[in-house]
């Protein structure tokens, strides 16, 4: 199992995703529970806005990944921006579990062009697509 929390740098409560399942060139796949402990929840259920947290962390996993096995310092600070989001519900109950799957879409240096895509089971909850830029980009 990879360890996440050596590949980016959130930390419980704003940390949502809770397993890597796949990492590969291009992207990667996550899964997580929705919990109490989760940004934007009201004690049954969560904001479905943090789902576009789910996806920048597990690009941000990926992305840490592929440092860490090129020899660089894997946690590095993303700013990132919605450049489209189409969510498929406001809400997502507590004990949901979801997987969330991402793609690099375009890469350049310290930027990067991610689409995500956030499902419980076969239920389509959010495709987003996002722009990340690295802020310090030191080796």
């Amino acid at each position: 199992m990879i360890d996440i929390e050596s590949l980016i740098p959130h930390r419980e409560p704003i940390k949502v995703i809770t397993e890597i399942k796949e990492i590969t060139e291009d992207g990667g796949s996550s899964t997580a529970v929705v919990n109490q402990g989760w940004p934007l929840c009201d004690g049954q259920a969560v904001n479905s806005m943090v789902l576009i947290e789910a996806i920048a962390q597990t690009s941000a996993a990926v992305e840490g990944y592929k440092r860490k096995v090129s020899g660089k310092d894997p946690i590095k600070g993303w700013l990132v921006g919605i450049k489209s989001a189409e969510f498929k519900t406001d809400r997502v109950a507590l004990d949901t579990r979801i997987t969330v799957v991402v793609k690099n879409l375009n890469a350049f240096e310290s930027y990067a062009v991610i689409e995500g895509v956030v499902k419980a089971g076969d239920d389509l909850l959010l495709t987003a697509v996002l722009q990340a830029v690295r802020l310090n980009d030191e080796a």
